[in-house]
């Protein structure tokens, strides 16, 4: 059985409230307390998002 994280999408990035980022599949439901922020698109689109928005998470 293979990862629905594997391959080429389609995926969605997530955010949630602190600001953080997720890839997550097209396919699955997005969880509680994430919101989607792109998609659905290919992998390579979603990782461009995140490498453009991501901000690093201080504590």
């Amino acid at each position: 059985m293979t990862s629905p994280f594997d391959g080429d999408g389609p995926f969605l990035v997530l955010l949630n409230d602190r600001g953080e980022h997720s890839l997550w599949p097209a396919a699955t439901p997005v969880p509680a307390g994430w919101r989607t922020v792109l998609g659905p698109a290919p992998r390579t689109a979603c990782d461009t998002y995140v490498d453009d928005h991501w901000t690093a998470v201080r504590r």
